[in-house]
């Protein structure tokens, strides 16, 4: 049962990948105004690359703006760079004290692009998982070999495994549907 050991060593891993298919949808802008939208895009202050999020809270006061209030008021000239250069199409508006964008509505032609760009980053998702099930593989398979586990193990582990492989699939495929849903209907 030595397999079991190394699979919920790993099973931080298969979770790690999870959240990252998550924040990586919820990157994915809709016709709606999110924070996560623009809060892990780099910017350039003071010598140092630091995120959105480091230098500024980020508001939503109507449903297609964001308001970015910097701490710093000097920081309003990179966090305006770091949005136009971050290839999200959005047009920052500095006021003198926060940063405006107003979230305009996606043509349909957009909308197929971020459908694109969702499989993709799902599909790095996939191969994050299945990375993660031949790691323990490899270590169930290594144990066999240096004779301190049994040759059935190797096939309980991939059993339950693909369980595991099959379920995350599952949700990740429960993601693409409802943000597909959202990308099409704002």
């Amino acid at each position: 049962m030595m397999y079991k050991d190394h699979i919920n060593q790993k099973k931080k891993d298969f979770d790690a990948v999870l959240e990252f298919a998550k924040n990586e949808a919820a990157s994915i802008r809709t016709g709606r105004a999110n924070p996560i939208m623009v809060e892990d895009i780099p910017a350039e202050y003071m010598g140092s690359r630091l995120t959105i999020k480091e230098l500024a809270s980020i508001t939503t006061p109507e449903p297609r703006v964001l308001v970015i209030q910097p701490w710093d008021p000097g920081a309003l000239s990179a966090i305006e760079k770091g949005i136009r250069e971050s290839g999200l199409g959005l047009n920052p508006t500095n006021d003198g004290k926060s940063v405006r964008l107003t979230i305009p509505p996606l043509t349909e032609e957009r909308r197929k692009e971020f459908i694109k760009l969702l499989n993709q980053k799902m599909e790095e998702a996939r191969i994050r998982i299945r990375n993660v099930r031949e790691d323990v593989l490899k270590k169930v398979q290594s144990e066999v070999k240096a004779k301190t586990a049994r040759e059935d193990e190797v096939f309980r582990a991939k059993d339950e495994l693909q369980k595991i492989v099959d379920d995350l699939h599952k949700k990740i495929d429960e993601l693409i549907k409802k943000k597909e849903q959202e990308l099409m209907t704002s």
